[in-house]
């Protein structure tokens, strides 16, 4: 046993995780080269040696929240992974001209594969599983809690940033009467919310959300405030104020984290989501700082568990039907992707946050819906 195979077993022992042992959740080493990949690249080199085929585990997802909770990523911090902090820190990461990369690397890799992963609304972000049995009962219940939470009247009309393949726009129309304007930065998004929505009062502009500009009843942003970045977050809230009417709310759907950091998870930031950022509750705050008046937090982070094994299950049932378009190694990838925030999210080290905000103030206060 080489030195860094002793080191990489002893910090995994923290999480009672075995090298080849017999549980699920325990790694089964098939290349012995990866322990020192681990050591010098972090949680980089776990996720590249796991595409690579270098090992693997029965269930993944049990692995990840062990490890999460024993917070073992602390036992490793490569020196590499300084310079993507201080790149996040200096650099704004999520200019308007960094807008698109992430369309280009995540958002338009194939409507084919989100189709099949996703729900019949292609809904990509949290469900809502109160009272839900299934993946799509428990995005049409996000859906209506979000038209009920900034109370969604018809004619009425809604700034959607970041409306994705248009499942809020096309529920909030249907369901609400609703006119709804969304924004993308996604050139296939923006094309397939218009095929599938042309009978319905919606409109989708491909542009950056700096660029926005009217007045709107309301304004929602479900999943996509996680591509805005530190540096950004106060021009998005600006932006906001300037499009929503004086007595509309604001609905703020997003991923967050517990504590304040620049840089990005690393793997997920060179595969996934480039140059994505996680805020913290004290940058939300920071943010809407005499913008705006917070009147509601809704923390339902435990479903995002639920949703990432629903849409997991939905991958694996299709994979074959896309296997040779997309290979192997993008299996491994997707696969890592999916299980490993599911992980996370059920360690409760990230968070799914609603947050309503209102101009002024709701007059005689806000009610409270779940």
């Amino acid at each position: 046993m080489n030195s860094a195979q002793s080191r990489i077993e002893q910090i995994l022992l923290l999480a009672d995780i075995r090298i080849n042992g017999n549980r699920p959740w325990d790694m089964k080493i098939h290349d012995n080269r990866v322990f020192q990949r681990i050591l010098a690249k972090g949680t980089l080199g776990l996720g590249e040696a796991y595409m690579d085929q270098w090992w693997d585990c029965d269930n993944l997802d049990q692995f990840i929240t062990r490890v999460v909770r024993a917070k073992l990523r602390r036992k490793i911090a490569p020196l590499t992974l300084l310079l993507p902090t201080l790149q996040a820190r200096l650099l704004n990461l999520q200019s308007m001209g960094r807008a698109f990369e992430v369309a280009e690397t995540h958002y338009d890799l194939g409507n084919d594969l989100f189709e099949r992963m996703l729900d019949k609304r292609l809904t990509y972000s949290c469900g809502y599983w109160k009272h839900a049995t299934n993946i799509d009962e428990a995005q049409e219940a996000k859906l209506d809690l979000v038209c009920r939470k900034i109370g969604l009247k018809p004619g009425q009309t809604v700034l959607d940033i970041g409306c994705g393949w248009g499942s809020f726009a096309g529920y909030a129309a249907e369901r609400y009467g609703a006119q709804v304007f969304g924004v993308t930065v996604s050139k296939e998004q923006g094309s397939w919310v218009q095929q599938r929505y042309a009978h319905l009062p919606v409109k989708v502009l491909v542009q950056d959300y700096r660029e926005l500009q009217g007045s709107y009843d309301h304004v929602v942003s479900i999943g996509m405030f996680e591509h805005v970045g530190r540096k950004n977050y106060r021009e998005f809230m600006q932006v906001v104020k300037r499009c929503l009417k004086p007595e509309g709310l604001l609905l703020l759907h997003t991923i967050g984290r517990l504590n304040t950091r620049n840089a990005a998870e690393p793997w997920s930031n060179k595969y996934i989501f480039p140059n994505a950022q996680l805020p913290s509750m004290a940058d939300i705050s920071r943010a809407s700082e005499k913008l705006f008046v917070m009147e509601d937090m809704h923390n339902f982070s435990a479903d995002y568990d639920k949703t990432l094994l629903a849409w997991y299950d939905n991958f694996e049932k299709h994979w074959p039907e896309i296997a040779n378009k997309y290979g192997d190694r993008f299996y491994r990838m997707w696969r890592y992707s999916l299980l490993t925030n599911a992980g996370a999210f059920r360690a409760r080290s990230l968070q799914l946050w609603q947050l309503v905000f209102s101009a002024e103030g709701v007059e005689g206060g806000y009610t409270r819906l779940s």
